[in-house]
């Protein structure tokens, strides 16, 4: 210890005499003294500094093949971090490497290729759920099942072995303690292990009955948002490593180049409800925006014909149809209750195309003649004809994807309304279809609308 203290005062002691001989005087008539310059070494380049030299998106695509090997277990968000550099130092060690946290072109090479192959085996895509906007991403060979509607979707193998679930909801001064307290105690029978808790979000993983859970909780002013994984734990060595991925891509409130509206499926579903014998269909005006083909299934294709921007309608028509049954109108204002019959989205019915009804109730829209429809029906279902009591077409339900929740005192916006029979009729006689007679045959009258984009 003294020698080596005795060596640092040495050196110290030697640069100042070096810099004393620099800035001395030097009297007339003298030679200056030769002073030994000592060559400073440039600072070494840390990971930290490579890495922030690199492009965002290649940062990103790094840490996400980390997280695909196991070793990244954090927010891909293209930050450099302690982290980062640490899940790089664990896979050059246990690919027998120098530990450098840099990867070297070769290494990079083999971590992409292997992250790669590990996606495409289970079928791994980062898709945008309608009705919130979240970002989220999903082994689709390993869960081929969704289900979708306004509170959210779950998706789950044939067998229900594995289940991933995203669900909101709206909660009055939320914290990550007090969200993660509630859900350590819901549903019964769910023991927690592990427990995270972070100032605007939380972790928790164990045993939910037989299962093995994984659970990621966030929440934006009063809107909560969660990430649930299920799985077996025969499946555990299949599934684990892809719930790191799921955990680190899981992003419920998108912001920037991600934030606002999600974006446009290549292929949309939707319900149409027949309403002329000439083929005229009333239908979502979102679902059949920027289609490349509109097809009526079971009829073939579809001309969009009219708009009604205000009412988010549109006026489909297919020509040389036959056997087509129109839905007759009410006459009278709904009250309470509709029946709400439609087709829902086919991954929700294992590619099937039955058409189903569901009970909702209506409130009016403060401002407007629209119809807030509660419980929000699932995917597929916007379009849908919400039929009175006596059976008759008393509007169209639409679904409204709700928007990020802010931290306005306004009310929210309803996720689904029904557009009433008098705005229905008003449209179709503008665009000269008399709307008249017609049976009572919801199920006969609904039908699927598809619509395929770039």
């Amino acid at each position: 210890m003294r020698s080596m203290l005795a060596a640092i005062l040495m050196f110290v002691a030697h640069i100042a005499s070096a810099q004393a001989q620099m800035t001395a005087p030097v009297t007339a008539g003298a030679k200056p003294k030769a002073v030994a310059t000592i060559p400073v070494r440039p600072a070494l380049q840390t990971p930290a500094d490579t890495a922030n030299a690199m492009a965002q998106s290649e940062r990103l695509a790094l840490q996400s093949d980390l997280a695909w090997v196991g070793e990244y277990n954090g927010a891909i968000t293209g930050e450099v971090s302690e982290r980062m550099v640490a899940a790089i130092k664990e896979y050059q060690k246990a690919k027998g490497g120098k530990q450098t946290g840099v990867l070297n072109p070769q290494e990079r090479s083999v971590l992409a290729e292997t992250a790669r192959r590990k996606q495409e085996g289970v079928g791994w895509k980062i898709v945008t759920d309608p009705a919130t906007g979240a970002r989220l991403g999903i082994p689709t060979k390993l869960v081929p099942q969704q289900a979708s509607d306004a509170n959210g979707a779950k998706w789950s193998s044939p067998s229900g072995t594995v289940q991933i679930v995203l669900t909101r909801r709206k909660e009055a001064g939320p914290t990550a303690a007090k969200l993660a307290d509630q859900e350590k105690k819901e549903p019964a029978g769910r023991t927690v292990d592990y427990t995270v808790v972070k100032p605007d979000f939380f972790v928790l993983s164990g045993l939910q009955g037989l299962k093995k859970f994984y659970l990621r909780g966030m929440f934006k002013g009063d809107e909560v948002r969660i990430l649930t994984i299920l799985y077996d734990q025969a499946t555990e060595n299949t599934v684990e490593p892809v719930v790191i991925a799921m955990s680190s891509a899981f992003n419920p409130f998108p912001t920037g180049a991600q934030a606002g509206p999600p974006p446009r499926r290549t292929v949309d579903y939707g319900t149409g409800i027949v309403v002329g014998e000439d083929g005229t269909i009333i239908a979502d005006r979102e679902v059949t925006e920027g289609c490349l083909a509109i097809t009526i299934g079971g009829f073939g294709p579809a001309d969009r014909v009219a708009e009604d921007r205000e009412h988010g309608l549109a006026l489909l028509r297919i020509y040389g149809a036959r056997g087509l049954k129109p839905l007759a109108l009410s006459d009278g204002a709904v009250r309470s209750g509709v029946d709400v019959t439609g087709i829902a989205d086919p991954q929700s019915q294992g590619g099937g195309a039955a058409v189903t009804s569901v009970k909702g109730s209506v409130t009016q829209v403060a401002g407007s003649s629209d119809l807030a429809l509660a419980p929000a029906p699932a995917l597929g279902f916007s379009g849908a004809a919400a039929l009175d009591s006596d059976g008759k077409l008393a509007g169209i339900a639409l679904l409204k994807p709700m928007l990020v929740a802010g931290t306005s005192n306004a009310p929210a916006a309803p996720q689904a309304v029904v557009v009433p029979s008098d705005t229905l009729r008003d449209f179709l006689k503008a665009n000269g279809v008399n709307a008249s007679g017609g049976s009572e045959d919801a199920k006969a009258a609904a039908v699927r609308v598809i619509c395929v984009r770039k």
